[in-house]
């Protein structure tokens, strides 16, 4: 059966109940929808199991969608393993009384879907005897899928926008976009409005920054370099700047060692032929050109 076909056979099932029969979209995936009053709903969903035409015998998934002042849109797709078509039965229930009849009896399977329903949306199931918390703990408070549900998430930590592929990252990129039910920035809560935060319909954008622009370390110009700290100059008695002695120099008056460097010739500007050298006197100048044995008498 094609898709027009199962509708209308559902709406022939449920005369004289007023239905209204349509086709999803989907292309090759497109469904039977019907669309059937809340005090039908129950008998909709039984005909379209019973029925040898249809015979609907999986219960694939129930759920429901926020329609702000319009209500809640509770939704039940069933698929006929034999036949191999599929139908999405819709009711419509008041946002001030969301509740309808349970289709457990009708299809068990549907138990946790409606429980999850329950929660998620706070729609009521008549005859369900169970709608006990299946996903969140039992303290929580809300509904979390409902439109008017404050995302906490989102007003901790603002959305920035998002840019479109291609566009310049110094094009500053599209204001952020609140969504339904997350109040402006700066209205819930103690974050105060961080800067650039605001959303369209809220004013200008800005609010209060993360810190004082005085408290802002100033930047160095593009291209120049810190300057850099000038060492000190050594001191005239051969002393390094750390108080340490400089290369080369023995040690200074008065501290350990210098009395000994003294006798033996090791004081300061000594050379390396008055250093001395174990079991002896100090060590001969090296000999000259013209002292060498080899020495040929050519060209110095």
């Amino acid at each position: 059966m094609t898709p027009e076909e199962v509708g209308a056979r559902l709406v022939a099932l449920l005369a004289p109940v007023e239905a209204t029969p349509s086709v999803s979209g989907g292309q090759q995936y497109a469904r039977a929808t019907v669309d059937v009053p809340p005090s039908s709903w129950s008998a909709a969903v039984r005909a379209a199991r019973d029925d040898t035409e249809l015979a609907c015998d999986y219960f694939d998934w129930l759920s429901a969608v926020d329609e702000l002042a319009e209500g809640f849109d509770v939704v039940a797709h069933l698929w006929s393993t034999r036949l191999r078509h599929g139908v999405l039965l819709r009711t419509r229930l008041p946002r001030e009384a969301p509740t309808v009849a349970s289709v457990v009896d009708v299809y068990p399977g549907a138990a946790w879907h409606e429980r999850e329903t329950h929660e998620m949306f706070g729609i009521g199931f008549d005859g369900h005897g169970e709608l006990r918390p299946l996903l969140l703990p039992p303290e929580f408070e809300g509904h979390p899928l409902r439109k008017e549900f404050v995302l906490a998430s989102r007003v901790a930590k603002p959305w920035p926008g998002a840019k479109e592929p291609g566009e310049s990252e110094a094009g500053g990129g599209r204001r952020p976009i609140r969504p339904p039910g997350v109040p402006a920035p700066g209205e819930w809560g103690t974050v105060p409005t961080p800067a650039g935060a605001g959303g369209v319909g809220e004013g200008p954008r800005g609010g209060t920054p993360a810190r004082p622009a005085g408290e802002r370390p100033a930047r160095p110009a593009p291209g120049a370099r810190p300057a850099r700290t000038p060492r000190a100059a050594a001191p005239a008695d051969g002393r390094a700047p750390t108080g340490k002695p400089a290369p080369g120099a023995g040690p200074a008056a008065g501290e350990p060692g210098a009395d000994a460097a003294a006798r033996d010739g090791a004081g300061p500007g000594a050379s390396a032929a008055d250093q001395p050298v174990p079991g002896g006197g100090p060590v001969a100048d090296p000999p000259g050109r013209d002292d060498r044995t080899d020495h040929d008498g050519g060209t110095p």
